[in-house]
């Protein structure tokens, strides 16, 4: 038995133009490659020679569970080939990539990881939402929705007093406790963004406060995979789309005049 390796690599939010050189290298590579549900299937064609088995989640449905995942890894690698898994987002992330690493190099496998292109700052930048700005927001908090208890992580109430911009993933199903959380720091009229399945060609976007963001979501029908984004940095891709539009007005009536 010889012990082959393992390369966590982060796919991007979606868009399959913002995987990194470096991942689209070791998918070429590769002999094995595991991927989640959130990864755009298109990156698959980098990987012609790689075995390709899926290991994510669809609606509630684990192909395999996390401890199944891991197993494997290690028979594959332990047969000495070489097993990327391809996770969403970044892998170190709310994507698990330091618990396989972990549990991978104990059977002796050589593991390394190629960083990827959050979710939770390329998502919003997609649709002009910085995370920070100048006046608006110094810092930014990153938090997962529902923890591994299936319960609202007790830091949305902590950030919820804050004055950052608060980025969750994984939120959806917890909308309307967290907007609660929210609410409770008098801040109902804080703008939010609900971007699903962001950088793709199905995108949906709902743009609301704190008090109204729940019905807009029902209006328009958002759900998993999405991310939620609250505060005042929003307003900030309507304000650009105002600026172009008042500049393209401008050029319009000084055409006519000439």
């Amino acid at each position: 038995m010889h012990n082959g390796k393992l390369t966590v690599v982060g796919a991007g939010p979606g868009d399959v133009d913002l995987i990194t050189l470096k991942g689209i290298k070791a998918l070429q590579n590769a002999d094995v490659i595991l991927y989640d549900a959130l990864v755009n299937q298109e990156l698959l064609e980098y990987a012609q020679r790689a075995e390709k088995i899926f290991v994510g989640k669809r609606k509630g449905c684990y192909a395999y569970q996390q401890e199944q995942i891991n197993e494997l890894i290690v028979q594959r690698a332990s047969l000495g080939l070489h097993v990327l898994r391809l996770k969403g987002g970044d892998p170190f992330v709310f994507g698990r990539g330091a618990e396989e690493m972990e549990y991978a190099a104990q059977f002796g496998i050589e593991v390394s990881v190629v960083p990827g292109i959050s979710s939770s700052v390329s998502v919003p930048a997609s649709q002009n939402i910085p995370v920070t700005k100048r006046g608006a927001a110094e810092s930014f908090w990153v938090i997962t929705g529902t923890t591994k208890e299936h319960k609202l992580s007790g830091d949305v109430a902590l950030a919820a007093k804050s004055n950052a911009t608060v980025v969750i993933l994984m939120g959806m199903s917890k909308l309307g406790q967290i907007m609660q959380c929210f609410a409770e720091e008098g801040k109902q009229d804080t703008p939010v963004a609900i971007i699903q399945n962001g950088t793709m060609d199905n995108e949906k976007v709902g743009i609301g406060t704190v008090a109204s963001i729940e019905d807009k979501a029902k209006e328009q029908q958002l759900s998993n995979p999405a991310i939620i984004i609250i505060g005042e940095v929003v307003d900030n891709r309507q304000r650009l789309l105002d600026i172009q539009r008042a500049y393209q007005k401008k050029g319009e009536e000084l055409f006519e005049k000439v």
